[in-house]
C-alpha cells in the first residue's frame, strides 16, 4: 500500500492512539509522523503476519512509550511541573512586571536596532543569519547589535536600581 494512502486512511486513529499516552497534541502528531517514516523507511520488512493496522497501531503505541521514557518529555513536564508548583503569585507578579519593563525597554530602541537585538536573542538567530536575513554586511549587525546593548543597558539599569 502506498505511504499517502496509508496516511489518508490512518493517521487519525493513530493520532487519537498517540494522543491517548502521550496526553499532548503536538507529541501525539510528532508520534504519528515517526510511525509513518519508520515505516517508509522499513516497509520491506513488513512481514504481513498481522494487518497492516495492527502493525501500524503497535508501532504507535510503541513509538508513544518511547516518547513518555525520552528525556524531552521529561524535561518538558519537569519544567511545567515547577512552572505550575514552585512560583508562588507574588514571584509570578513581580516576573511578569519585569517582562514588561524589559519588552518596554526593547520597544523605545529604534527600529533597526530593534530588529537585530529581536532576532539575535529571541528568534536565536546567528550574527551571519541576520545578515543574510537582512542583506546587511555582517559588520553592520554586530554594530547595531552592540549600539543596541548599549542603548539599552540605562534603560535596565534604572528599572533594577529604582527596585532598590
Amino acid at each position: 500500500m502506498e505511504i499517502e494512502k496509508l496516511i489518508d486512511t490512518y493517521s487519525d486513529y493513530l493520532y487519537r492512539i498517540a494522543f491517548i499516552y502521550t496526553k499532548d497534541r503536538l507529541a501525539a502528531e510528532e508520534v504519528v509522523q515517526d510511525v509513518f517514516v519508520n515505516y517508509y523507511h522499513k516497509s520491506d520488512q513488513f512481514e504481513q503476519k498481522a494487518s497492516i493496522k495492527t502493525y501500524l497501531v503497535k508501532m504507535t503505541i510503541n513509538r508513544s512509550y518511547d516518547y513518555l521514557r525520552s528525556w524531552k518529555n521529561k524535561k518538558f513536564f519537569i519544567a511545567q511541573f515547577f512552572q505550575q508548583y514552585e512560583k508562588g503569585a507574588e514571584q509570578i507578579y513581580v516576573e511578569k512586571e519585569l517582562q514588561g519593563e524589559i519588552t518596554a525597554a526593547v520597544l523605545s530602541l529604534p527600529v533597526k536596532d530593534r530588529e537585530v537585538l529581536l532576532l539575535y536573542y529571541y528568534e536565536e538567530m546567528t550574527v551571519f543569519e541576520i545578515a543574510e536575513l537582512l542583506e546587511l554586511a555582517v559588520s553592520t549587525v554586530k554594530s547595531r547589535l552592540q549600539r543596541a546593548r548599549v542603548k539599552l543597558k540605562p534603560k535596565l539599569s534604572v528599572e533594577v536600581m529604582d527596585d532598590d
